[in-house]
């Protein structure tokens, strides 16, 4: 048994004689709902808390829905969950014999947050890694998303239980990374992007968020959070699309009231070109 297991092999990266076949690896993909029919699943991925994930998320969610893309998210960010706010949805998920039924935004965005099935929004989720993980596959073998070209996946941040859950078990045909400026948080970049390479998922770009602050007076740009490291950390991993957003106030305005669809992402528009050439 290897040093790293943690004796559940649906939660572990390690390849030791205790899994079923010894040293060849087990397939945990999880089988979609029936009534699914995913066509590019996304997910979203950040090395630490608190840089923009779900902002992006629902960001180029919104953008490709105007380029006429039927879109869903998949909030996998249990104990964090912030998608519904933005899009202004509330209320609980309706189910029946088939399945959960996703709640639709305005655009028609399709969603499933854990946010959507709690009494009070405001409740904690006090799980323990493994249930987290097993509500996060439930959102895709359990809802029933039908006709989806793209999926963006709402990831915790890390490399822990859901993420690992998340690429085991999801069809993820790439990730892309959110970030800010700070050094640390290039480093913490890194892991992110080692862990997708080891699981042999592709990073299709990766977002700068707070990248810059730009005055509305003389429309100088000022880097209130150190220089930009998001081309160097590219170009390490061969990742031809970036982007960079500014610090502005009118995104967090537009988050904060439920109101993100009526969002311009015009700095996410390569990001988007490039996912549609999956």
């Amino acid at each position: 048994m290897s040093e790293n297991c943690t004796h559940d092999c649906n939660s572990c990266s390690a390849n030791c004689a205790s899994r079923e076949g010894g040293s060849q690896p087990v397939d945990f993909s999880a089988p979609a709902n029936a009534n699914s029919r995913v066509k590019k699943v996304i997910g979203v991925v950040s090395g630490k808390g608190g840089v923009g994930k779900s902002l992006i998320t629902s960001l180029m969610s919104v953008l490709l829905r105007r380029r006429g893309h039927e879109v869903a998210i998949l909030d996998a960010d249990v104990t964090g969950p912030s998608i519904p706010k933005a899009f202004g949805v509330h209320g609980q998920l309706m189910a029946s014999d088939e399945g959960i039924l996703p709640a639709v935004s305005t655009t028609g965005i399709k969603m499933v947050s854990l946010n959507l099935l709690l009494d009070n929004e405001t409740d904690p989720v006090i799980w323990r890694g493994p249930v987290i993980a097993g509500t996060v596959k439930q959102f895709w073998t359990d809802v029933m998303w039908q006709d989806v070209d793209f999926m963006f996946v709402d990831m915790p941040p890390g490399t822990g239980d859901v993420p690992l859950t998340v690429f085991q078990s999801l069809p993820l045909d790439g990730i892309l990374i959110v970030t800010s400026p700070q050094e640390l948080v290039g480093m913490i970049v890194e892991k992110a992007a080692n862990m997708a390479r080891m699981m042999n998922v592709p990073v299709l770009g990766i977002v700068e968020n707070m990248s810059y602050f730009e005055c509305d007076s003389c429309g100088k740009r000022h880097h209130i959070f150190g220089d930009s490291h998001v081309e160097q950390i590219a170009e390490r991993f061969g990742i031809s699309a970036t982007a960079r957003l500014p610090i502005e106030p009118a995104i967090a305005a537009a988050c904060d009231s439920g109101r993100v669809e009526l969002l311009d992402a015009p700095w996410l528009e390569d990001i988007a070109a490039a996912l549609e050439r999956l």
